[in-house]
């Protein structure tokens, strides 16, 4: 008999004097590694305010079982809490799904996999929701406001997925809630063949031999294979055809160069794997780390600019310029990122350089010709 798993809840979150759609536990044991959750509140009642008050005295905690995470998150998602709260917790129950199929430590199965594709599922489902008012402007603050941890791909993967629904809706303003659910669950899972590949390596931002990196660069293979050929089952409402597409081609080039098939243009790349390939840039680039400095938005935009129809889609590009808010001109330094840049990478220190600095480079011990007609006379 499998054995019911429970996450923790706040109380400030727990919703009174209206049903609840989840049941509450507590652990009445004191000893770690033997929990023992009983059930002190039934799914489909009120909570009385002092009822909770006189709950916060007595338990440390609450919990909520694991099967009830969707009640609980779309409980959430219709509260009156502040947008930056909701995606907080929505971020937290993408790091568990997230975390439990990087878990070098559990035995990886086809079961475990459909399993927690269907709870990334729910998690996108809240943050279509919860980002619907939201501009990619707006979310840029939201993300830079939450949390983030120690493992790249986890707190990455979550960004991208919310930038791919901010991005896809302005690129198609008619995109249907389904749509938006895959171009957000295809972020989420666009790393997903890294399951495959060391955390050691993953997670290393002082730079790859060239035999890591090889190794890093089969992780779009890696995803294919295990979402299309793996056997995975999941609700008729995901195709699993879409969602690998993005995972396989979120790294090809607008202009061929990519990898892993050297796929070129519009007709070859999905729209959706060309609007996470923008996402996985712009936030690599702009996303604060515990070891990298970003740059800023002005510097960035400039930066992508110039990988627009070569790593870049143009046309999905110049729409996702015109829904960042910056001023133009307003960037201190004109930066270019190496071709080799991949945002797959934790780089400890961004591979840029600075264009001015560069062409004084250039430019040294050449003639310079200076037309006398141009000179001033002296008085």
């Amino acid at each position: 008999m499998e054995k019911t798993s429970y996450f923790s809840v706040r109380y400030d979150l727990i919703q009174v004097e209206e049903p609840i759609g989840f049941d509450l536990f507590v652990n009445s044991s004191s000893v770690k590694g033997k929990e023992k959750f009983v059930r002190i509140f039934p799914s489909g009642g009120t909570l009385q305010k002092k009822d909770l008050e006189e709950y916060h005295h007595k338990y440390f905690q609450l919990y909520v079982p694991e099967e009830q995470r969707r009640t609980y998150l779309r409980s959430l998602v219709k509260s009156n809490v502040d947008d930056l709260t909701k995606t907080e917790v929505i971020k937290d129950s993408a790091l568990q799904y997230l975390h439990t199929l990087f878990d070098k430590g559990k035995e990886f199965s086809t079961e475990l996999l459909s399993q927690n594709i269907e709870g990334c599922r729910e998690v996108v489902e809240s943050m279509v929701d919860v980002l619907d008012h939201h501009s990619i402007d707006s979310l840029k603050n939201l993300i830079g406001n939450l949390s983030f941890h120690d493992f790249y791909t986890y707190d990455h993967s979550i960004n991208v997925s919310m930038y791919c629904i901010q991005i896809y809706k302005v690129v198609n303003p008619k995109a249907t809630r389904r749509e938006l659910i895959h171009a957000g669950l295809g972020g989420l899972l666009h790393d997903l063949g890294k399951i495959k590949i060391p955390t050691h390596i993953l997670n290393n931002p002082g730079g790859l031999s060239n035999e890591d990196y090889q190794m890093i660069k089969q992780h779009p293979d890696f995803g294919l294979e295990l979402l299309l050929h793996g056997h995975c089952k999941v609700d008729d409402s995901i195709d699993l055809k879409i969602i690998a597409r993005i995972v396989h081609e979120h790294h090809e080039n607008i202009d061929g160069t990519g990898y892993p098939k050297k796929l070129k243009g519009k007709e070859q790349i999905h729209l959706l794997a060309r609007v996470c390939t923008i996402a996985d840039f712009f936030d690599a680039i702009t996303t604060k780390r515990s070891y990298n400095e970003v740059l800023s938005i002005p510097e960035a935009m400039n930066t992508m600019k110039k990988f627009r129809n070569l790593k870049l889609d143009p046309d999905i590009f110049d729409i996702f310029d015109q829904h960042v808010k910056y001023i133009r001109a307003d960037y201190t330094r004109d930066l270019r990122l190496l071709d080799s840049f991949d945002p797959t990478l934790p780089y400890a220190t961004l591979p840029i350089e600075e264009i001015q600095k560069l062409q004084k480079e250039l430019d040294f011990g050449k003639i310079k010709v200076v037309d006398s007609g141009t000179k001033k006379k002296r008085g």
